[in-house]
């Protein structure tokens, strides 16, 4: 590890306790889950910030006395230009110092039931060819969905997954932070490449994103039903309201109750309350939460019904298989038909770098608005203009509060509360605490102002706000994914409106101070020091990430807009369906987990419907 020294003076690390000394050994398995250029790029950077302190000290970080490295940090945080470099890299150094400050993560929940069977092969143990009715490539929210629909028809159906199956028993046992890395792609690190770059964290596991949300379900608003109708041509939304109760019994959602909401939930409940804003318990798919606060690690108590726990058992009982371990490379197609290309199967890649072939003549690609697209191309089919296009991303930012009292944030539903009253205007607020120590993102400062931060987080409360935006991104390459994504100027105007917002509730929630993200005005103590504070201050100054990835392959009945047709129909073959997120035409404002999957349920039924229910098409 090179990065001692760094870590120690970014913490004042003094000897004085243990944990800051275990924080580089920490690091290092957070740098090693992420992608080759991004570690290359921190490893650059602290060097660069060695040879710094070498020219100015003549010693490098780890040989100088802390105060020291407190004046070499001070001297850089000083030149404005570095200071988003410096934010940067604190990210994952507090990752691994607020799991290390943390107490030793307790063996599994006694009461964690057992996980409903899975029906999971691994690669390396599946023929290298074989036959389906039925391929579905990815097993999160949508191809869950096609997988039990295909299945319950009669129709043998494998769902190809690249990721590994987690089980709830697994979670238990490990901490948050290391979970974190095996259950996102690229370690957590995806981002879309713009002004500013936003993070962009998508799961990567049976059951895909679904096992690392928040559990937040938002039934798809009518007026978004409406414009995907009217100005689409999605006629499928017109049903959108008995799929989404169907959806919605499957998961078992229902409003989060008060008692195991936290103090993060309830105080946001109580500013919303005393500025007379419209807000209230999130529903989720968590019966029986016990407010472990875990959600975006998956859920150690099984509570939450990711759709490994729900759709995929029933998906599997019915008889569909599923593949771990396995990267789908091409979709095969078939030319020499009359008419259009036709599926044939897919070809995939085991870890080892051996491929497997299943033969189909009906594909399902449900990768993500971030991976359908890639795919496509790689297997001759990305022609369609508008392909890759259209990304929305829900572009977020958060806001924290300082209290008096203790709130411990991590205890209690991770995504607890929300306000709606600014959602009319495209700004969706909801509590949003963080995993035991990994909640350190907002903190400013540097040394032992930071060291400080770090020390009283637990009397912090969060609040996220995410925007409705205008889809301003693009997703480029067949191999390796390259985002695109440039915030759209009126996008950029709603984030600062959430975050006056969010301070102004939480002042009236009783906070002492708010910790705005915002390295050149990093706190306030009044609304009207935040106003101030904020003059001048523009959403390409915020920490911005961003979630939801929707519209890339959107489904339309315009053949120029849309790759997909009004029924999900890849345009220009046969047997080709798209079931997930990228098959959405537009943001759909809220957290997207029952859109996709009633849009993959009616896209899937359309087909049943118009092909037959059973055997090969």
């Amino acid at each position: 590890m090179t990065a001692e020294g760094f870590v120690a003076a970014l913490l004042a690390d003094t000897g004085d306790e243990s944990w800051p000394a275990r924080v580089p050994n920490r690091l290092d398995t957070v740098l090693a889950a992420l992608p080759r250029p991004a570690r290359a790029g921190l490893h650059t950077a602290v060097a660069a910030l060695e040879t710094y302190a070498v020219l100015r000290t003549g010693r490098r970080l780890a040989a100088l006395a802390p105060d020291e490295r407190e004046s070499v940090l001070g001297s850089l945080a000083a030149r404005p230009r570095l200071a988003p470099l410096l934010d940067v890299l604190k990210v994952p150094v507090l990752l691994a110092a607020g799991t290390e400050r943390m107490p030793a993560t307790p063996a599994a929940p006694v009461a964690a039931p057992a996980d409903p069977p899975l029906d999971c092969t691994p690669a390396r143990e599946w023929p290298t060819r074989s036959t389906a009715d039925v391929v579905v490539v990815g097993s999160g929210a949508g191809g869950a969905v096609a997988a039990r629909t295909f299945a319950r028809a009669g129709m043998s159906v494998v769902v190809l997954e690249e990721g590994e199956h987690h089980s709830t028993a697994s979670f238990g046992r490990r901490a948050p932070l290391d979970r974190f890395a095996d259950l996102y792609r690229d370690g957590g690190a995806t981002v879309a490449v713009g002004t500013p770059p936003l993070l962009l964290p998508v799961g990567r596991a049976v059951g895909g994103t679904t096992v690392v949300n928040s559990g937040t379900c938002y039934r798809t608003p009518e007026h978004v039903l409406d414009r995907w109708s009217s100005a689409y041509g999605f006629g499928l939304a017109e049903g959108f309201g008995a799929r989404l109760d169907e959806i919605e019994r499957t998961l078992r959602v229902a409003t989060q109750p008060l008692d195991v909401l936290g103090n993060n939930g309830l105080l946001a409940l109580a500013g919303a309350e005393r500025l007379g804003w419209r807000a209230g318990p999130l529903r989720r798919n968590a019966p029986g939460c016990k407010g472990s606060c875990q959600c975006v690690v998956g859920c150690p108590t099984g509570a939450k019904q990711s759709v490994q726990l729900s759709v995929l058992p029933d998906a599997c009982a019915a008889g569909a298989r599923i593949v771990t371990g396995a990267r789908v490379r091409r979709i095969l197609v078939d030319h020499d038909g009359p008419g259009a290309p036709r599926a044939a199967g897919v070809q995939a890649r085991r870890p080892d770098g051996s491929e497997l072939e299943i033969l189909s003549p009906l594909v399902v690609t449900a990768a993500g608005a971030l991976q359908t697209p890639p795919l496509l191309r790689r297997s001759g089919l990305g022609r369609h203009p508008r392909l890759g296009r259209n990304l929305s991303v829900h572009p977020a930012t958060s806001v924290a509060g300082r209290f008096t009292e203790p709130v411990t944030a991590w205890q209690g539903v991770l995504q607890s509360a929300g306000i709606e009253e600014l959602h009319d205007r495209g700004v969706l607020i909801e509590a949003t605490a963080s995993p035991p120590g990994m909640g350190s993102f907002v903190l400013p400062g540097l040394g032992r102002e930071l060291r400080r931060e770090l020390e009283e987080t637990d009397h912090l409360a969060t609040l996220g706000a995410m925007i409705a935006d205008r889809p301003s991104g693009r997703v480029q390459g067949q191999g390796r994914t390259l985002v695109r994504y440039e915030l759209d100027p009126r996008d950029g105007d709603r984030l600062m409106t959430a975050v006056r917002a969010m301070g102004r509730l939480l002042f009236a929630a009783g906070a002492e101070e708010i910790l705005t993200g915002v390295p050149r005005a990093p706190r306030a103590r009044s609304l009207e020091e935040l106003d101030d504070l904020l003059t001048g201050v523009t959403a390409r100054n915020l920490h911005l990430s961003a979630f939801h990835p929707t519209g890339t392959a959107a489904a339309g009945a315009d053949p120029q807009r849309a790759p997909t047709d009004h029924e999900g129909r890849l345009r220009g073959t046969h047997g080709i369906l798209v079931t997930d997120a990228s098959a959405l035409p537009s943001c759909p404002e809220v957290n997207p987990q029952l859109s996709i999957m009633a849009a993959a349920l009616a896209i899937a039924e359309t087909w049943l419907e118009r092909e037959g229910g059973s055997g090969t098409p």
